[in-house]
């Protein structure tokens, strides 16, 4: 059942099933219950400088090719089936109540394995209301999106970012308790339809961006995955880092392509369907480049860090949050 009255068309008593139709539902949504919705890492993560994760969903409704969640073990086949986890507001109160009375007090990353602002979200608000605890315990946070969305709850995180009680080894570098970052494989808006067809445009997301910069946030781009032989070479990259100066970034992070399975859904096997239909030349070129693992060849790898360091200091933007 879904609880707290999220919208005013969907009450206490109102199943997703009946929301959204039973059809439609059973096709494409699945509402679970969790044991468990904060995630603590071992060990900060030294890019998002997250001490925790939240994904109030499973799966999403952007349908990003390239999602290294389709194939992974991160999510195997789930990705095919947007998940609600429906008791999340209530798991999540109970386990930050438990952290806060042990003082442990860190970033919260929103989301680390899904869009937080999917299509679902408009009505369900489930983002929005797990935003509304975390700000009542004072935690901070960083969200990763495609959307624009995140607009809707530029009210919430204001007061997160006022208030939130950061780790001691943070403060001196953190002005504020937010952090909000837009994901990108390219700044090519054709290329960005075919590869994330349901996602928000660049323009639109770098326009998002920039309203947040406006208002005092602490934001940044997360340039990855680069996209094999069409966003990676140094005029695409280029393009990239110099919007993301434009729009008032303070940050890019740059990194390349996953590729997980070997399954029809698999992020592998869809990817490379569509490097054969839209760039058939780069079809076998991109097969070598990752042979049989799941990232490609250190060389590339290391060549493509350094391009995007040289870009990054040549234009004066940071290539790490802080």
């Amino acid at each position: 059942m879904i609880r707290h009255g999220w919208t005013d068309k969907i009450n206490k008593n109102t199943t997703l099933n009946e929301f959204f139709g039973k059809e439609e539902f059973k096709k494409n949504i699945n509402e679970i219950e969790v044991k468990s919705v904060l995630n603590k890492a071992k060990k900060r993560d030294s890019w998002f400088l997250l001490d925790y994760s939240l994904n109030p969903y499973s799966g999403c409704s952007f349908n990003c090719l390239y999602c290294y969640i389709r194939g992974s073990h991160y999510g195997g086949d789930t990705v095919q089936r947007l998940q609600i986890k429906s008791n999340a507001a209530e798991v999540l109160k109970k386990q930050l109540k438990r952290r806060v009375k042990k003082g442990e007090y860190g970033i919260i990353g929103i989301a680390s394995s899904t869009e937080p602002y999917n299509e679902l979200e408009k009505e369900l608000k489930l983002t929005r209301r797990l935003l509304e605890i975390i700000a009542r315990f004072k935690f901070p946070v960083s969200i990763l999106t495609k959307s624009t969305l995140v607009l809707r709850d530029m009210d919430i995180l204001k007061e997160i970012n006022e208030n939130a009680i950061l780790p001691p080894d943070l403060k001196p570098r953190l002005k504020g308790g937010v952090i909000v970052s837009f994901s990108f494989s390219t700044p090519d808006e054709k290329l960005a339809k075919i590869f994330e067809p349901n996602a928000p445009s660049p323009k639109e997301r770098l326009e998002t961006l920039q309203k947040f910069k406006k208002e005092g946030f602490k934001t940044g781009i997360c340039f990855m995955p680069v996209l094999p032989f069409l966003s990676d070479s140094e005029k695409h990259i280029e393009k990239m880092v110099v919007m993301a100066k434009n729009y008032g970034a303070d940050s890019i992070l740059t990194a390349g392509l996953t590729l997980f399975g070997d399954k029809p859904n698999d992020c592998k096997t869809v990817y490379y369907k569509a490097i054969e239909k839209h760039f058939p030349e780069f079809l076998e070129k991109t097969k070598k480049l990752f042979g049989e693992k799941f990232h490609p060849d250190p060389k590339y790898q290391r060549e493509l860090k350094e391009r995007a360091d040289r870009l990054s200091e040549k234009y004066d933007i940071r290539n790490r949050l802080i």
